[in-house]
């Protein structure tokens, strides 16, 4: 190996190194909330992501948010979503990503079915404070759910099919329970 191949090879193993750690980071910081619909891997969608509100002015459901300055210098005014007080209704012609010039969200160009939807968040179910699994019969949830068997009843306590469910929250804003039997976390999470 002469001079210029040396040092060739030690710089593209130290740039793959900076960027897999600045991925991680990204990561990290991310599992605090969620992003819009179709957006991009998260170091991704801060490079991209200009902070121009015009896919939360879109949103005809105001659940879109720009996160604050309390988040991070690398967040600040960048798009979230309110899930834990609004669902996202997976609007049919996607306002949001449309709204996104830059395209740091970006619907898949193969994407023509309208079935492929893209995953938001993780939904689980708190038995402990679900009202069928303590006794009385609710499924207020179930009705909810836009998305074909991603919540089901089984024996009447609400099932989440996680190969299925977008993590879209409306869910969460139709359950009675209090505190919410339906918890959500960011896809970054772990």
């Amino acid at each position: 190996m002469d001079r210029r191949a040396f040092f060739r090879t030690a710089l593209d193993k130290g740039g793959k190194a900076v960027v897999k750690a600045a991925d991680s980071s990204a990561k990290k910081q991310a599992a605090r909330w969620i992003r819009p619909p179709y957006a991009l891997n998260e170091l991704e969608f801060l490079l991209a992501c200009t902070r121009c509100g015009d896919c939360i002015d879109a949103c005809p459901h105001d659940v879109i948010f720009p996160l604050s300055a309390k988040m991070g210098a690398k967040a600040a005014a960048t798009p979230a979503l309110d899930l834990l007080n609004k669902g996202c209704h997976l609007c049919e012609n996607w306002p949001c990503v449309t709204a996104c010039e830059a395209r740091a969200l970006q619907r898949p160009e193969s994407d023509t079915d309208t079935l492929n939807l893209p995953k938001l968040a993780k939904i689980s179910i708190d038995e402990q404070t679900c009202l069928p699994f303590n006794g009385p019969e609710c499924g207020a949830c179930i009705d909810s759910c836009p998305v074909p068997g991603a919540l089901t009843l089984e024996l009447y306590k609400p099932l989440i099919n996680r190969d299925i469910c977008t993590g879209c929250g409306l869910c969460i804003e139709a359950c009675i329970a209090e505190p919410k039997a339906i918890k959500i976390a960011s896809l970054y999470s772990q």
